[in-house]
């Protein structure tokens, strides 16, 4: 099974090696035909501490780093 890669924008990066990611996506509702945002948080590994808020990068699945921390820092996008 392939790993989910997510690309959002860094929220918070208080805590040591981690950073909150932010992933919006938009959909079209069923039955409604509108469509709605929604974003939802991801905390992130980012081993060296390189990305601050407002990056925009990339995460990908991995092993779990910790209880809430299932995905890791890929890369900066631009």
């Amino acid at each position: 099974m392939p790993k989910k890669i997510l690309t959002g924008v860094v929220i918070s990066d208080k805590p040591n090696k981690t950073v909150t990611v932010m992933v919006e996506r938009k959909y079209s509702h069923p039955v409604l035909k509108k469509v709605i945002k929604v974003r939802k948080n991801y905390n992130a590994h980012d081993e060296n501490n390189t990305f601050k808020t407002g990056d925009k990068v990339s995460i990908i699945e991995s092993k779990p780093f910790s209880k809430n921390k299932k995905f890791q820092v890929m890369e900066n996008t631009k």
